[in-house]
């Protein structure tokens, strides 16, 4: 009876957030339609979104984030040689410079020209030198490795801004989550000492905390290379 009344909720949950997801997604593409000056990309807005880019808002994003801020679909930008190209996905919180770039396995893989593959190639150069952080995502990502997607989307996102702080910890604590967030990857006390700038004792201090709040996890638990991680209810 219990499982059945949970399933049950988990199913209006999840209805819930999809109709969400439509009310936000078509207010976001409306609005940003609705100011866009240059023509190109308006028209590109019009046409709609890739559907392997819907499907990362739909299934990676939105579940991730919450939200579409800073968030620009098709958004125009010029290469070293002038010429004008549109990214996927902008990410642009204030000054900085996300792109997100969804890849097909038939167009990007297997039967990719080479002009296309090199062009590719160059658009991410020439992005990266241009001061981009780029994440390139697989559509066969977003529908085999959701979970593993919505990581690196918060590692993303956690580059250009800080996540919350939890009013229950104090700074170090709130400052050793947000590390573990942008990191991905589990890490050592002494990585977390050197970038709090702490004694290594300290920093194991401030790790057995967090794990006794239920904030990290111990990963390796052997005493001399023990590393600790997020749990995956924090990621997603």
């Amino acid at each position: 009876m219990v499982s059945s009344i949970k399933a049950v909720f988990l199913f209006h949950r999840e209805e819930d957030r999809i109709i969400n997801f439509e009310i936000e997604f078509e207010e976001w593409i409306s609005e940003q339609t609705a100011y866009e000056s240059n023509p190109r990309r308006r028209e590109l807005l019009g046409k709609g979104l890739g559907h392997g880019t819907v499907e990362f808002l739909r299934r990676i994003w939105y579940p991730a984030i919450g939200n579409f801020n800073d968030l620009h679909a098709e958004w125009e930008v010029r290469d070293l040689n002038n010429r004008h190209r549109y990214l996927d996905l902008a990410y642009m919180p204030a000054d900085a410079k996300g792109c997100i770039e969804i890849h097909g396995f038939s167009s990007h893989a297997r039967d990719i020209e080479a002009w296309r593959f090199k062009d590719l190639c160059m658009k991410q150069a020439m992005l990266s030198l241009d001061d981009w952080i780029f994440l390139p995502i697989a559509y066969l990502s977003i529908k085999e490795d959701p979970s593993l997607c919505k990581q690196l989307v918060l590692s993303f996102v956690g580059k250009f801004t800080s996540f919350p702080a939890s009013h229950s910890l104090d700074w170090t604590e709130n400052e050793t989550i947000r590390y573990a967030r942008r990191l991905l990857r589990p890490f050592t006390a002494k990585e977390l000492a050197s970038h709090l700038q702490r004694s290594e004792k300290h920093a194991r201090r401030i790790l057995q905390q967090l794990v006794d709040k239920h904030w990290l996890t111990v990963v390796d638990d052997k005493q001399r290379y023990r590393t600790w991680q997020l749990p995956p209810h924090l990621f997603l």
